[in-house]
C-alpha cells in the first residue's frame, strides 16, 4: 500500500529575511497568496522584481531536503532543517522530479486549487541569511515549485495533496 502525500509542514514569515514560522494551518488567498506570509503582503525579498512572477506559494518535496540534506553532510556542510529553505509548504511522500512534473498542472492542497507555475530554483539567499553554504549545489533539482492560488480557503497539516493527472 502506497502512502498519499500530505502536507507535512507550512511556513510563512511576514516579511524578507525574517525566520520562517511553522503554521498548524493558514487561510490561502485565491491569486494572492498566505494570509499574512512576505510575499501575499508585497514584502518578499523578490516581490518587485521585474518582470513579475507569481510568487503565491512555494512548495518543496521532503524527501528532496533530505536527498539535499544527505548531499551537504557527504560534503562536510551544514544541514538546512525544512523552514531554512524558505519554502511555505512541504509535502511528505512525494519524489522531487513528481513535484516538478506539476509546472503547469492543476493540483489541490486540501480542497485548495493550485496551478504550478515554474520551478522554485535554489538561490543563495537561504544560505546567505543563516551564514551557511552549498544550498544552491545540494537543493539542484530538488528546491520545489512555485504555484498560483486558484482558490481561497484553509489548509492545514495532514491535508492531502492530490494531483489527478495520469
Amino acid at each position: 500500500m502506497s502512502l498519499s502525500p500530505t502536507i507535512d509542514s507550512i511556513y510563512t514569515c511576514a516579511r524578507a529575511g525574517e525566520k520562517m514560522i511553522r503554521q498548524e494551518k493558514v487561510k490561502l488567498i485565491k491569486g494572492i497568496g498566505i494570509d499574512g506570509d512576505r510575499y501575499a503582503l508585497g514584502l518578499g525579498a523578490y516581490s518587485n522584481l521585474t518582470p513579475k512572477k507569481i510568487r503565491d506559494v512555494s512548495i518543496i518535496a521532503k524527501v528532496g531536503t533530505e536527498i539535499s540534506n544527505r548531499l551537504l553532510k557527504y560534503d562536510g556542510l551544514v544541514e538546512f532543517d525544512l523552514s531554512e529553505t524558505r519554502r511555505n509548504i512541504v509535502i511528505d511522500q512525494i519524489e522531487p522530479v513528481a513535484l516538478n512534473a506539476l509546472v503547469g498542472k492543476v493540483f489541490y492542497l486540501g480542497n485548495i486549487k493550485l496551478q504550478g507555475t515554474e520551478f522554485c530554483e535554489p538561490c543563495e539567499r537561504p544560505a546567505k541569511l543563516l551564514n551557511k553554504k552549498g544550498f544552491m549545489k545540494a537543493y539542484d533539482n530538488h528546491g520545489g515549485i512555485r504555484a498560483e492560488v486558484l482558490g481561497t480557503g484553509e489548509i492545514k497539516i495532514g491535508d492531502r495533496f492530490i494531483c489527478n493527472e495520469k
